[in-house]
């Protein structure tokens, strides 16, 4: 199964490179069909993009930028926000100006095509995959997963403990990997994150009773307040007061229970800070796993995800 990466992988590649630097490369690059990538620096008044392609500029046309937009199921929006980033394309000819220069049209919307024909439909529940976040909203993360083809992780599937935003774990533009969790009858792909980011064992391994580490505080409630210690690992500490959501701290860890998944902690101190997000830690390094169990055998709560299921067996 030939493999197609979100854009933006293939810009700074030695062969795209190459074939940027000249007519005649450009002229191979048609030829032989190559997919390319070239930064998008205009979107006109009449929606075609417009493309630095090193020796001359290139366009793509309205009906050209990318699949579903002929018929509206993609929002012109999704032209105007590639201004400024890498678009995937193919060399379809080339067109001379009256200035005498040359001018090479180009096509997404065919890159994209063969993207669904040859990898895309052959994905499967459990596969996991490259992906690049290209916007974060309230509900979710959207993430290109292959030549600009959008899909979606919702806020609950990005990681075990909980968050009020997607912009708490990711950052646009950045690389990650997801898993297929579900292909609906329509086509649409449902992804997640967060089993990626390992087990209650696996996080709780990384931590001892009678340490004080950092944390983050993800909620405050009457009997508690949740904190963060891992993006898959939350334990709950005493009531403080004048601690709320968003705040870094020092959490002094008194124990962890495996067999009821809980960690119990103490809040050492608890402060504003602007730390840089993290790019996530993957325990899975397979490119397909049929399973997944969060909870410790020992814990009568069973917390795993079956894909190709649509349920969970349980949830944090």
């Amino acid at each position: 199964m030939s493999i197609y990466k979100p854009e933006g992988y293939l810009l700074e590649s030695a062969e795209n490179r190459q074939a940027l630097k000249s007519i005649q490369g450009l002229q191979d690059a048609l030829d032989h069909g190559k997919i390319l990538e070239g930064r998008a620096v205009v979107c006109d008044a009449d929606h075609n993009l417009i493309v630095d392609l090193g020796c001359m500029k290139g366009v793509i046309p309205r009906h050209e930028t990318a699949v579903g937009i002929d018929d509206g199921t993609t929002r012109d929006i999704a032209i105007i926000s590639r201004v400024n980033k890498p678009v995937c394309f193919r060399i379809t000819g080339f067109k001379h100006m009256k200035d005498g220069t040359a001018q090479a049209m180009l096509s997404r919307r065919t890159v994209q095509q063969q993207c669904m024909k040859d990898y895309i439909q052959h994905l499967q529940p459990g596969d996991i995959i490259p992906a690049k976040v290209t916007h974060l909203e309230q509900f979710g993360c959207f993430v290109d997963i292959g030549c600009g083809i959008p899909s979606l992780v919702p806020i609950d599937s990005i990681s075990v403990s909980r968050i009020s935003h997607p912009r708490d774990r990711f950052t646009v533009g950045q690389n990650i990997k997801v898993i297929v969790k579900e292909i609906l009858p329509e086509g649409r792909i449902v992804l997640t994150h967060k089993e990626l980011l390992g087990t209650w064992e696996e996080n709780a391994a990384l931590f001892a009773a009678g340490e004080t580490v950092a944390g983050i505080v993800r909620s405050v409630e009457d009997y508690g307040v949740f904190v963060e210690l891992t993006p898959n690992l939350a334990g709950l500490a005493e009531p403080k007061e004048n601690v709320y959501a968003g705040q870094q701290t020092s959490v002094y860890i008194k124990s962890l229970i495996p067999q009821k998944m809980k960690v119990k902690l103490i809040i050492v101190d608890a402060f504003d800070a602007a730390y840089k997000t993290e790019d996530p830690v993957y325990f899975i390094q397979d490119n397909h796993i049929d399973s997944w169990r969060y909870s410790p055998s020992s814990s009568e709560r069973i917390v795993e995800t079956i894909f190709g299921d649509s349920l969970e067996d349980d949830s944090i």
